[in-house]
């Protein structure tokens, strides 16, 4: 049962942002402190990655840990209300996510994903592994 009605519920999913979240601000300016310069979901590469450095072919996506499904076997069990919807959506998502990598890799592009609670908690380490590739 959703603790939430569902005019609350939808508000609350309405609010959740496909680009420009906090985690991709945050180390997007990280990245720009240091003197690297990037576009920002950028439509003329392929899966819109969150941040691309077009001359290094290195893209990098900020995935959400809910909807891009990490640990999602042991995760999925958590999903109480909707399971037909949101086991879809998520399992969409991570195929998504494996064809993007697997288009761009082929296409000679660096693909680095980092979850949100990474680039929170690990911000030093994720701009680190950046930085080898640039």
């Amino acid at each position: 049962m959703d603790r939430h009605t569902p005019e609350q519920r939808s508000k609350n999913m309405r609010a959740i942002k496909s680009t420009g979240t906090k985690d991709e601000i945050r180390l997007a300016k990280a990245l720009w402190r240091l003197g690297y310069r990037y576009r920002k979901n950028n439509k003329k590469v392929f899966g819109k990655p969150d941040l691309t450095f077009a001359k290094k072919k290195v893209a990098i996506f900020i995935d959400s840990e809910f909807f891009h499904g990490k640990d999602w076997q042991e995760q999925k069990e958590r999903i109480k209300s909707n399971r037909d919807y949101w086991y879809n959506k998520i399992e969409r998502n991570i195929s998504r996510d494996k064809e993007v990598n697997a288009f761009l890799a082929e296409n000679n592009w660096t693909v680095l994903r980092f979850w949100s609670r990474d680039v929170q908690k690990n911000l030093e380490e994720c701009i680190n592994i950046i930085s080898m590739y640039l």
